[in-house]
């Protein structure tokens, strides 16, 4: 079942901005896609139509076949939670608990409801003990925790987050890509986010969209995208640096090394261990043939 689905869908600002044209993407239930592109592209646009805090200009936008339109927002905006890059434009209540609480307390839910998904949320974003500080007292990667968070107190079935490592050091971003890949894994969510950030997709997408000037310029499995090299820097991308190392290797050094290069250093690590296990039984043959 598609979880998002846009048919030709466009999108022009008031200004006259063509920020979207003829865009058409699908995620189905369950996966984790990344739409990827320069800044610019229109990825926070695109992700905007999702939960209807932008409309199409043209085309349509469809959650688990329920087509988004201002008379059924409040129910996308249930199934469709949306994270956006900058914690300081969700985060607005006294409290990390009040904050958190807004969502499932502004739709009518009972308060051991609101209790029970608070606690919830707290919990599985590793927030114990920040419950009664001041947002604006966190820091970014908390910040970020607590805006997830917030999101997740809705129970959606589908996350969308705009830049989610953004202006977070590495160990706080690897906490969170973990979280994303936890919701996925454990609890069945469909996770959607936008980056620029090429080293994350390989370690965290099942399929890639990449954006160029408000169209689709190419999607994929991983595999397919991250082979059209020069098709990806003809639009200012490049490879993820450990795949653009395998490139190097075997273009400059003539290391027999298949395309597709790998994209993560688990692949890289499998491939090496290949090649020297290759070399070693080269070796071998070679000195038994001259010996005999």
């Amino acid at each position: 079942m598609k979880a998002v689905e846009t048919i030709n869908l466009s999108y022009t600002y008031p200004d006259g901005t063509l920020a979207l044209d003829n865009v058409n993407f699908a995620a189905d239930k369950g996966e984790n896609v990344a739409i990827l592109g320069p800044n610019g592209a229109g990825k926070s646009t695109l992700l905007h139509h999702f939960n209807g805090l932008a409309l199409p200009t043209s085309g349509k936008v469809y959650i688990f076949g329920m087509e988004v339109a201002k008379a059924n927002l409040d129910t996308i905006r249930q199934k469709v939670g949306l994270v956006f890059q900058d914690p300081d434009d969700q985060l607005f209540a006294r409290t990390v608990r009040q904050d958190i609480a807004f969502g499932p307390t502004n739709i009518g839910l009972p308060p051991n409801e609101v209790t029970s998904r608070v606690k919830w949320a707290i919990d599985i974003t590793e927030l114990s003990g920040l419950e009664e500080k001041p947002p604006q007292n966190l820091s970014q990667g908390q910040k970020k925790r607590a805006a997830i968070a917030g999101v997740l107190a809705m129970k959606p079935e589908i996350i969308v987050l705009d830049e989610p490592m953004a202006n977070l050091d590495p160990r706080t971003a690897s906490r969170i890509l973990r979280l994303l890949l936890q919701l996925n894994r454990d609890y069945g969510l469909t996770v959607i986010i936008a980056t620029h950030d090429v080293d994350l997709v390989p370690l965290f997408a099942d399929k890639v969209y990449i954006l160029h000037r408000g169209r689709v310029f190419t999607e994929g499995r991983l595999d397919e995208v991250f082979m059209k090299t020069e098709t990806l820097r003809s639009i200012d991308l490049r490879l993820p640096r450990i795949t653009h190392l395998f490139e190097i290797l075997k273009r400059r050094d003539h290391l027999p090394i298949n395309n597709p290069y790998p994209l993560t250093i688990g692949d890289a690590r499998r491939e090496l261990i290949e090649l020297l296990e290759s070399e070693k039984n080269s070796r071998k043959t070679r000195d038994k043939e001259r010996s005999a």
